[in-house]
């Protein structure tokens, strides 16, 4: 009597759209082994593709039959698409299972191999399902890229937007009040060039992103966050961008100037060190002997533990923590704007912010410029193309090259032209600022250690030694350069004083015969 093993399979889709069930397979498998005297020795039900052979459940058969060489006689299934729809892969398995001394064998479409020309009715058998799958496959290429061409996004949703059906039935995304104040922030920290994307990841994971680094890697450079749809190169068409259907979650601007940062356009500055309350100035103090960095650490006394900046090396630089920081709260007395000064310092920034406009017009020329220049290049490369100058790959490279640049420049004008303030705009602003630049002092002494090294940040732009600071040479910003001169150097012409000392020398020779003497 002949053995089989019986192998269903079935996919969801199928099942939804012909109808397919395992019970059916296995019912009409049943009655064809009870009718032909064939013992079922072993059931086989699969889930998956009939694509590739890759198949849980199908695996482990072969195992089976491998185990059991030559003990059973067929592998019986409904058609010969539920054994593949691959036919140089069905192939391979059948010489696989023949090999085994096992015969494949479906009951709806049987074959007797022994007569030759079976071998075409069996190529038509496994040939059809492939071509099936592939123009369905098609079909949704084209629906898919139609989809995109149109402005919509026809895949599962990007982390910050979430997939949505409207009333018509439409599908579109939408943005997800959860993850997309993450994702709009992780754009904003990696264009403030401070620290590295896999450190502005780790933060916004902590934050609760729902995305795996390598995702996150991908998702920073998808236009579809400031509202464009990509459309991938296809035979004779070129890759392009069209306007979304949804609304976008950054600006264009962020977008472009987060993309150059990620090609190396920009530096990234330093980032920020960490250091305890007891030594803000860690990072920021230079060796006064070498030419490394003041580190910091506590040693412990007998009572409590006390505090120093010092130098890792064998210089010997090393100074009490509680020293260094009362000396730079001195020179910040003499930074924090005098009251009385308050409105002088108003009215130089909107003096300066006035004449700031002539300044305006030279950028947005020099975008302009910048503009023009890869257009005329544009314009030169395909010139170029059309004379058989250059290939197709070359152009296609000097376009994208080209447009990319068009577009950051052309972003960089929206940006000019938004942060230009009217004159009852920037009062408040300007009020706000000089509140707390004369209260500096005090906000310091308030502030947690990640305040006080903003602002100390903010004082001085490049490192300075602790005995640069205490003789008041250590490189100021711009700002608190002005500070000091309002607050200093404008307040010694005092009332009743002459505002110009005499150039003429103190003593002077009496008149008379040579050599003079000295009148007493």
């Amino acid at each position: 009597m002949k053995i089989a093993d019986l192998y269903i399979r079935v996919s969801t889709d199928e099942q939804a759209d012909k109808g397919y069930s395992q019970r059916d397979q296995e019912e009409r498998l049943q009655k064809y082994c009870q009718a032909n005297e064939i013992t079922v020795r072993k059931i086989v039900y699969e889930d998956h593709s009939a694509k590739t052979f890759n198949r849980p459940e199908w695996e482990k058969l072969i195992g089976f039959l491998k185990k059991n060489k030559r003990k059973s006689d067929f592998v019986l299934f409904t058609k010969w698409d539920r054994f593949s729809r691959n036919a140089p892969d069905a192939y391979q398995m059948i010489n696989i299972l023949r090999g085994l001394g096992v015969e494949p064998q479906a009951i709806e479409q049987p074959l007797d191999m022994t007569v030759p020309e079976n071998k075409m009715m069996l190529a038509i058998y496994l040939t059809a399902p492939e071509i099936e799958n592939d123009r369905r496959g098609l079909n949704v290429f084209y629906g898919m890229r139609r989809a995109r061409k149109e402005g919509r996004w026809p895949a599962k949703a990007p982390v910050g937007y979430v997939n949505r059906i409207s009333e018509c039935g439409k599908k579109y995304i939408a943005i997800d009040e959860l993850q997309a104040p993450i994702m709009r922030w992780a754009f904003e920290e990696i264009a403030k060039a401070k620290y590295s994307t896999e450190q502005v990841f780790n933060k916004a994971y902590k934050m609760g992103l729902k995305c795996r680094k390598n995702n996150f890697f991908l998702l920073i450079r998808n236009p579809v966050y400031y509202g464009k749809i990509p459309v991938p190169k296809f035979k004779d068409e070129e890759e392009q961008l069209v306007n979304g259907q949804h609304e976008p979650l950054i600006s264009s601007h962020l977008f472009y100037k987060v993309q150059a940062i990620l090609n190396g356009k920009h530096r990234v500055i330093n980032t920020k060190i960490l250091s305890p309350s007891q030594l803000p100035l860690r990072g920021y103090l230079n060796c006064s002997k070498c030419t490394r960095t003041l580190c910091g650490s506590a040693s412990k006394g007998r009572n409590a533990y006390y505090y120093y900046y010092h130098c890792s090396s064998i210089c010997g630089c090393r100074h009490k923590a509680v020293e260094v920081n009362n000396e730079f709260l001195q020179v910040l007395t003499e930074y924090t704007l005098n009251e009385n000064m308050a409105e002088l310092f108003k009215y130089v920034i909107v003096d300066a912010y006035s004449n700031d406009t002539g300044e305006y017009r030279t950028s947005k020329n020099e975008y302009l410029k910048s503009i023009a220049t890869f257009k005329e290049r544009l314009n030169k490369a395909r010139e170029l193309l059309l004379n058989g100058d250059i290939d197709s790959k070359d152009y296609k490279e000097i376009k994208g090259d080209c447009e990319s640049n068009i577009m950051l420049y052309e972003s960089e004008l929206v940006k000019l032209s938004r942060n230009k303030y009217s004159k009852k705009e920037l009062e408040p602003i300007i009020d706000k600022a000089i509140y707390v630049l004369t209260r500096l002092d005090a906000i310091f002494f308030k502030s947690d250690n990640y305040g006080k090294r903003k602002i100390i940040g903010s004082m001085f732009p490049e490192k300075f030694t602790f005995e640069n600071l205490k003789a008041r040479t250590a490189n100021v910003s711009p700002v608190f350069n002005c500070i000091y001169l309002i607050n200093k150097e404008l307040q010694r012409n005092k009332k009743g004083q002459k505002a110009l000392k005499s150039i003429l020398p103190s003593e002077v020779l009496p008149p008379g015969l040579e050599p003079g003497t000295k009148r007493l």
